[in-house]
């Protein structure tokens, strides 16, 4: 096994456990509603298990930062531009500012200056990761080995840039929790597949 195949594996593990950790962590709280509350409620300071969720967020994070640093040299197709996993490796950098410095005030809100920051650096870890996704889709759409992925990317990003402006439409609505995580399964499923093709074609 390659040491780019290491860094994919890393990768495709990101997603896995950033949604097992919203899906056991709410599981662990009676009070807390998955229509409802949104997933940086479960680290947010005074949540009752803010430890765990917030360990397993800055896994996932860091496993994703590991893969991307690796990224240009993983997707083999002989050269190109490195703005792709430039911007998807800052991303994964603000995931890991977020959940080590920025959670959200008590009981989800955002008032003082870390939760207001939580909620900025978020929008705008999701707007370098879309840069990505089009990025590589300009990036791998002549390579024969991964033009279909390119399509999928391109998809991808545009999916998710819907998910984000109607996420944000519904912020303050009681259904933002099950929106927030339709939102965030295009990311999700991006990191894994890219992860997977890095993997197959190394």
């Amino acid at each position: 096994m390659s040491i780019l195949q290491i860094l994919a594996i890393c990768g495709m593990l990101s997603p896995i456990i950033y949604t097992a950790m919203w899906i056991i962590v709410g599981s662990l709280d009676s009070e807390y509603n998955h229509l409802r509350d949104d997933i940086s409620s479960l680290f947010a300071v005074g949540a009752p298990h803010r430890r765990l969720a917030q360990s397993l967020v800055i896994i996932e994070s860091v496993l994703l930062f590991i893969f991307f640093i690796g990224l240009f040299e993983g997707i083999s197709d002989g050269g190109g531009s490195i703005f792709g996993p430039i911007v998807l490796l800052i991303s994964s950098i603000l995931g890991i500012f977020i959940a080590f410095f920025f959670p959200l005030d008590e009981g989800g809100e955002f008032t003082t200056y870390k939760g207001k920051m939580h909620i900025a650096l978020v929008v705008l870890m999701g707007l370098f990761a879309i840069a990505g996704m089009v990025a590589l889709w300009i990036r791998l759409q002549s390579v024969s080995s991964w033009s279909g992925f390119a399509i999928f990317s391109l998809t991808s990003a545009i999916l998710s840039l819907i998910g984000v402006v109607i996420s944000s439409i519904f912020a303050a609505g009681k259904y933002r929790g099950i929106i927030e995580r339709i939102m965030v399964t295009p990311f999700q499923l991006f990191y894994f597949v890219l992860s997977l093709m890095v993997f197959l074609n190394n």
